[in-house]
């Protein structure tokens, strides 16, 4: 890591959450801004801006806060200097696994129901290419 710290505008553009998004991840304790600077503005890492993807990206499969900040937890352990080893360590890759396996099993509905819009989208479409097709002559006034 370079040590660029980033105030909390470039990190809404880099990772398209809104600033109030954000705000929100901080209060609930899944990303704590690295510093401040002397005017108090939230400063952040690039491995702040790290977990916020992850947090970004697990978001539209469903998971809830408790869940994003479990797997958070578990990659921070994982990622520490400290590599825990035996019991704890694989304890850490299982959860991290069981998230994976969900994130896969949340994909394959997603997909599944993208499939069934998709479809449904060209029922309708079929639908309307029909009408027009069938369209009755227009009346002339009398």
């Amino acid at each position: 890591m370079d040590g660029k710290q980033m105030q909390i505008g470039e990190v809404a553009a880099r990772t398209e959450l809104s600033l109030r998004t954000i705000r929100h991840y901080e209060e609930t304790g899944l990303v704590i801004p690295s510093a401040r600077s002397r005017g108090g503005f939230r400063l952040y890492t690039e491995a702040d801006v790290a977990r916020l993807m992850v947090v970004r990206r697990m978001k539209p499969l469903g998971f809830t806060l408790d869940e994003m900040r479990e797997l958070l937890a578990a990659t921070d352990r994982l990622d520490a200097g400290d590599l825990p080893d035996g019991k704890e360590r694989e304890e850490l890759l299982s959860r991290v696994r069981h998230f994976e396996e969900a994130a896969r099993q949340r994909v394959a509905d997603l997909r599944t129901q993208l499939a069934r819009a998709e479809e449904f989208a060209a029922t309708l479409q079929e639908r309307l290419d029909h009408a027009h097709r069938t369209r009755p002559a227009e009346q002339s006034p009398a």
